[in-house]
Formats: structure tokens, sequence, C-alpha cells
């Protein structure tokens, strides 16, 4: 009620019923008996958990409406988007919103950011950019779906928020399938809960009447409201459920952790590996590198077998990998000099290097081979390839031999084995001369696979146009030195 005995249009979210409520109404009214533990022999990876269904409300209203610390607005990167979640956000709000939001400058895909609720019920709006669903870039968007849901999670968390009331982020704009934007949807306010359950009292999923059925389907599967429909939930469960926090993972992505980390798995083949891993706590360890030099002398001590090497390196790259996830990469991200496009005329992956983006002497390099793993990590599990544009870089934008040969050496197997062609686009006789050089004496396997292309026309026979974002700037340059493209162009033999 407001002072003047009017009804609130605004829900309180104490007073919606809970996820639990209705099922026990049911049970009760059925006298149907739970199961008993002793009988279940197969759990469920999201088991029947009381403390966390009290926690999750599903309500079908508009999300503007609840009273709660924060509603979670999905929008687009200018956070402009007008579609009926932030429609009915904005008409509430009042106009301050829209000037506190220019303020913001954007909001990146996947990324979440907060503003005051204004004249809403709730006291904060979080706002948050999903994807855009393609299907051959699924992978790429259920990543990005999830780092939505938990970004949002996560500053609710830091803000000592006490409910959250999410809209569903995967607007119909955006294409996203309902039923599979759901699943991790639910599984990863899941798995945060389990982790961090103490920081939210309430989370609240606020569906429309077309979405409301797809909830109620999906909900039993990670928030079972007993044994036995635990039990009735787990062969619907998809394959995928995500790793320990609901990220998507591919099989070749995860990470093997041992019970005894630094004890070799076996150690009749490993004889010197407990050895090399005493130097744990030192500088080298600390930048999760090994001791070269000590590797390399028990190689030549015959010491350590090919296999332990396999072993150390993965331990190596997994450490780099949990970094990159950890790391906060947005000013390298922000240089747009390493982006996912289409894909070639044989169906693999195209990944662009952009030469004239990478200020070399202004950035930390350390973190730009991070921010490569980072991207490529997922990319490397099936064929792909490189296109590297050299148009117009100068000696500030040179990657160092040195700093190449480290990337080379501490990428995992999967890049070097799934790249099938790198194309060097507008390259200078001194850059053919430098990666001569580099692929002939610093690294194997690379230099059959390097393509010099003097115009985009003779990338095109390899790449259609539609499949690859060309920067403009490489675009004005080729038609400059070598003319208009025309679709009559004959394929090049060196492609």
């Amino acid at each position: 009620m407001d002072p003047l005995g009017a009804p609130s249009q605004f829900v309180d979210v104490d007073s919606l019923p809970g996820w639990t409520d209705a099922y026990e109404a049911k049970q009760l009214d059925c006298h149907q008996s739970p199961v008993e533990k002793a009988q279940v022999d197969v759990r469920s990876p999201f088991p029947y958990r009381k403390d966390i269904n009290e926690k999750i409300i599903l309500w079908k209203g508009d999300v503007a409406l609840l009273n709660c610390t924060a509603i979670v607005n999905t929008s687009n990167e200018s956070l402009t988007d007008k579609n009926p979640v932030s429609e009915s956000i904005f008409m509430h709000a009042g106009p301050d919103l829209k000037d506190e939001l220019q303020k913001l400058k954007g909001c990146r895909t996947g990324e979440a950011k907060l503003t005051k609720g204004f004249n809403l019920a709730a006291r904060f709006i979080i706002h948050t950019v999903g994807p855009k669903y393609k299907s051959r870039y699924r992978t790429a968007a259920e990543s990005s779906l999830y780092s939505c849901y938990r970004n949002v999670l996560q500053l609710a968390k830091e803000q000592a928020m006490c409910s959250v009331g999410f809209c569903v982020i995967n607007s119909l704009k955006r294409c996203y399938p309902l039923e599979d934007a759901t699943h991790i949807a639910l599984r990863t306010v899941r798995r945060f809960l389990e982790i961090h359950g103490e920081s939210l009292e309430k989370v609240v999923f606020a569906v429309s009447e077309l979405e409301e059925a797809t909830y109620q389907k999906l909900l039993p599967l990670y928030f079972p409201r007993s044994l036995e429909e635990e039990i009735q939930s787990l062969p619907y469960l998809p394959a995928d459920i995500g790793n320990a926090e609901g990220e998507p993972v591919v099989p070749e992505r995860q990470i093997r952790i041992t019970e005894k980390p630094g004890v070799p798995d076996d150690a009749s083949d490993e004889e010197g590996l407990e050895a090399d891993l005493s130097f744990i706590g030192s500088h080298a360890f600390a930048r999760m590198e090994g001791d070269v030099d000590k590797q390399r002398r028990l190689i030549l001590q015959g010491q350590l077998s090919e296999a332990a090497l396999q072993k150390q390196h993965q331990r190596n790259y997994n450490r780099w990998l949990c970094q990159a996830r950890a790391e906060d990469l947005s000013d390298i991200a922000s240089l747009k000099a390493l982006y996912q496009t289409g894909v070639d005329n044989c169906g693999r992956t195209v990944m662009v290097v952009v030469g004239r983006n990478i200020p070399v002497t202004l950035i930390d390099m350390e973190k730009a081979l991070l921010y490569f793993i980072h991207v490529m990590d997922h990319i490397a599990v099936k064929e792909y390839v490189l296109v590297y544009f050299h148009t117009l870089t100068n000696d500030y934008n040179q990657l160092d031999s040195n700093f190449l040969k480290k990337l080379y050496d501490v990428v995992d197997a999967k890049y070097k084995r799934n790249l099938k062609a790198l194309y060097f686009v507008h390259p200078t006789f001194r850059s053919k001369v430098s990666a001569w050089f580099f692929t002939t004496f610093t690294v194997s396997g690379l230099k059959d696979k390097i393509h010099y292309v003097e115009s985009l026309q003779q990338l095109f026979t390899a790449i259609p146009p539609e499949q690859i974002d060309l920067p403009p700037f490489v675009l004005e340059y080729d038609a400059r030195e070598n003319g208009p493209y025309y679709s009559s162009y004959p394929p090049s033999p060196d492609l």
C-alpha cells in the first residue's frame, strides 16, 4: 500500500509462493511417502537440497514490478535495446535511469553492470547483454550466456544483496533457443547457490506465459524437491551439465586434478619427476613456467620420459589456462587484434589476427598471451585456420620472435595439430625473411602451413568473402595496391 492507501503495483518477493510450496501441498493431498535414502542407488549431480530450494521462486510476471534488492535487465551492447523487459524497466524506473546508463558507456556481451533502481521498488538494476545465437558458434554463445548469469550473481554477492529477480536474459531478438538457454540459467544459479548460498536469500525467475512451461519442465532437473523427483528427473538431464560452477565445457578442455598434487600419477614411469617438482614456490613456478634448464638437464640425463614430458607440459598449460580465465583481460580484448569470424571452404573455423592492432610496446605481452589462450582454447579442439593481416604494421606492431617462441611452447598440442593453415596477408620482404628464419630454425611443423597472400582476391579463393570480417583499412589498402575485388579472379595455386 502507498501512503494514500492505494494498492501498490509492486510485488513483494516474500509474498510469492516458493518453488517447494506447491509441491509440498501436492504431496500432502496425495499422501505420497518420500523415498528413503537407502533406496537411492544413483544420485543426480544436482541432488535434492531443501535449503537451496527454499531460495527459489518461479513467478509469472513483469520483473520490473518485483520488490527485491536487484532486478536484472537484458539489453544490447549500448544498453539501448527495445525489448519488453527493458521497456517496462525504463517506464517504471523513470527518466533518471537513461541518464545513468549513458555514464556506463555500454556493456560487453556476458558482462554485468549496476545502476540504481530509481522509481522501481528494487534498489538496484543489474544490466547484462546476452549473446546473439548462431548454431555454428554455439560453444561461444553458451559461454557468454553462462557469463551473464554468473556475473549477475557475483555482482549481487559483492554488493551483499539479499534477493535478485532474473528476467529471461536470452531475448527472442537474439535468437537463443529457449530450452537450451534455460538449462544454462538454471544450472548456473544452482551451482552458485551450492558454493555461495549464504550470500543470497531469494532468487526469483520472472517469466512470461510463453516461458513458464519451459521453466516448470526443467526446474525439477536442477532443483528437485524430493528424492523421488530427483530420481525421476535424472534421465532427462543433458549430457553437458557444465563444470563445478555450471560453466559449459568441452571434454578436451577439462583439467584433471590429482588427489595429491605434485606426486606423479605413475611413479615407475616418472622417476625423475618428483625431484623436478621440488621447485614449487620458486619464482619460475609462481609465473606458471617450469624450470626449463632443469627439465633440459633431466632430459639429457634420461630421467624424464616422453610421456612424463607431455604430462608436465599439460600441467603447465593448464596453469596458464586457469590464470587466463581468472584475469581481467578486457584491455586486451578491446584492441580487437584477435577474433573469430566464419569458416573456410572446408568448413574450418577462421580466426583473424590484426597485426596493426597490437601495440607491442604499450601493452603487457604476458596478458596478451593469456588472452590468446583464453580465446583459442575451445577453438583449437577442432580444425581451424589463422588469417594474419600484416597490413600497414609498423615496428611497434612487430611481435618479437621470443614472444612467438614462448607462445608456441606454452600452448597445448591440439593448437599445433589442428591448425591447418596460416594465411599471411600483405607480407613485406622483411616479414617473409623473418618468418622463414622463425619457422626454419625456431619452431618445427609450421613452415608448410604458411601461405603468403599478396591480395584479398587470393585469400577469397580459400575463405569466401562473406565468411571473414575485414578491418576497413585492410580493404582500403588492398583496393589501392591491387585494385577492386572481382569474383571472376582465378583461384591461386598457392592456396
